[in-house]
């Protein structure tokens, strides 16, 4: 059994127009979105044991700021890869994580990351900003998402309706 978290980068800033899209970094909103989204992980007890991020500023910070917050100590490695990937090579990444890990997690884009979630699940989810899938996969060995075509969905957690919640019970 394996799990994968399958994290959408934070909001992030248009502010200069001037940037390459690769490089724009995370707005206000995305700055505080993305280590709520580490409290959350940590408070659920969700542990990947390596994180695997595009480089794009973004998904950059938005990877540090959650592993921080969580209190994970998961190295991050960037894959250029991941940056505008397709669902397809979001799933090759994957494939090829050693298998003494039982817990992963991808930092990356829209509309890839949205299509990976349901490439894996057979579900079609929205996946905004710093929202987090959670995944199960019923396999022994990462390579074996490449024929196996449907992992379970064990939540979504979208930061939004995560802080109404958190407001209300307070």
């Amino acid at each position: 059994m394996k799990t994968l978290y399958v994290l959408r980068h934070a909001k992030s800033s248009w502010e200069n127009s001037d940037l390459a899209d690769f490089d724009r970094p995370l707005n206000d909103r995305g700055a505080s979105a993305a280590p709520f989204m580490g409290e959350v992980m940590k408070r659920e007890s969700y542990i990947p044991k390596l994180i695997l991020s595009s480089p794009a500023m973004r998904a950059r910070q938005t990877a540090e700021l959650v592993r921080k917050a969580a209190g994970l100590t998961a190295e991050i490695k960037f894959k250029e890869s991941i940056y505008e990937a397709s669902p397809q090579t979001l799933r090759r990444i994957v494939t090829s994580l050693d298998d003494r890990l039982d817990a992963a997690m991808i930092v990356g884009h829209n509309p890839g990351m949205e299509g990976f979630v349901r490439l894996l699940t057979g579900r079609s989810e929205a996946i905004p900003t710093a929202a987090l899938a959670v995944i199960e996969l019923d396999i022994a060995g990462w390579e074996q998402i490449a024929t196996v075509s449907i992992g379970r969905l064990l939540t979504i957690i979208r930061p939004k309706d995560e802080m109404r919640s958190s407001e209300t019970e307070s």
